[in-house]
């Protein structure tokens, strides 16, 4: 994306249209003078405006919380800024809180910093905002302090976005992939390799119809589901965002020290992205996800944990993969269509970089 001043440069996969007269960021709205006042005080506090922000302290001073905390952090540098499904300002927020819903907190409480290049239009930030305000709605996080600087044009590609999520720890605690066993079961709560996808076909231009969709979206119901629906039978779950399905697996394995085993024909997987994914020799396990993740539960508590996923549309695809085995020759195994078990291999590096 372009840092010029013309307004056609700045169009690309962008749903808001940018009129002749529009404003630009410039460098005076990160010196913290009055135009950084009046960026806050227009821009940010209008959309995102709480009884934390209000007070525009240098930190905010939150009420006391009795248990455990979890605290997350994560940066943002998706490029398109808009793809189907979302934009850099949704994904901010349901990444955020997804990695704390799969560490089993609660999330409360979210910083958010934005790095703006000079010349980025105040229009398109408008519209980002707008989503991120709509996401920590729907995901009960108030967005509790941030930070706004600008950077020479050509240096940030537009806007980069850094959070920092905490949330309570609710009890039971999914132990963690260290406490796998022999027997354990493997669920995926939906079609993989959609946030990948959707990013390759908007930045790639690949004219597909219909475009497909990221799953940009809150895991928090579904796991509060879980909790309650099967309590201690989980053992871990992880939102398989870069590296995709294969990474969590082979993570999962190497801190197990057992090997995990899935079947080929069970991962759920769209025709959009199956077919993309066909054409340009890519593998839908090792494609990104945004509202996706990985689940092992207890022997026996498969089927239970499916039913309760499939209870909401969010997840309503959920299907059992494989199972947990004693540690073989290789640490992720994977049965293909052709009833062959063969290795699956660690993404060595995203088939696509700047995702999320």
């Amino acid at each position: 994306m372009s840092s010029n001043n013309n307004p056609a440069s700045w169009q690309l996969n962008c749903p808001v249209s940018i009129p002749a007269n529009a404003e630009y960021v410039t460098l005076a709205h990160g010196e913290g003078g009055r135009l950084s006042r009046k960026l806050i005080q227009e821009h940010i506090l209008a959309s995102l405006n709480n009884e934390y922000l209000i007070a525009l302290n240098d930190a905010a001073q939150l009420p006391k919380i009795e248990g455990p905390l979890a605290l997350t952090t994560d940066s943002f540098v998706v490029s398109p800024l808009f793809f189907p499904g979302g934009d850099i300002g949704s994904l901010a927020i349901f990444g955020t809180v997804n990695d704390l819903a799969v560490s089993g907190a609660k999330p409360l409480w979210l910083t958010l910093s934005l790095i703006l290049e000079e010349g980025f239009p105040l229009a398109i930030l408008d519209r980002i905002l707008e989503s991120i305000a709509r996401a920590a709605r729907e995901t009960c996080i108030k967005i509790v302090a941030g930070d706004t600087k600008v950077v020479p044009r050509g240096v940030a590609d537009g806007l980069f976005i850094n959070t920092a999520g905490v949330g309570e720890l609710i009890t039971p605690i999914p132990p963690g992939p260290a406490t796998l066993q022999v027997d354990d079961e493997l669920i995926i709560s939906g079609p993989i390799g959609r946030h990948g996808i959707a990013v390759l076909a908007t930045r790639e231009e690949l004219g597909l119809e219909p475009l497909p969709l990221s799953d940009c979206g809150s895991l928090l119901q579904s796991v509060e589901l879980l909790r309650s629906g099967i309590g201690n039978q989980v053992r871990c779950l992880r939102d398989a965002t870069r590296g995709g399905v294969a990474a969590v697996l082979h993570e999962w394995a190497e801190a197990s020290e057992l090997t995990l085993s899935i079947e080929e024909r069970n991962v759920p997987v769209s025709p959009e992205v199956r077919g993309v994914c066909e054409l340009l020799g890519l593998d839908p396990l090792h494609m990104a996800n945004e509202g996706t993740m990985v689940i092992a539960v207890k022997p026996g508590a498969g089927t239970a944990a499916v039913e309760i996923l499939k209870s909401i549309p969010e997840t309503a695809t959920a299907q059992q993969i494989g199972i947990v085995k004693s540690r073989g020759i290789v640490p992720v195994t994977i049965r293909r269509t052709l009833d062959s078990e063969q290795p699956l291999d660690d993404p060595l590096g995203s088939p696509l970089p700047r995702i999320c």
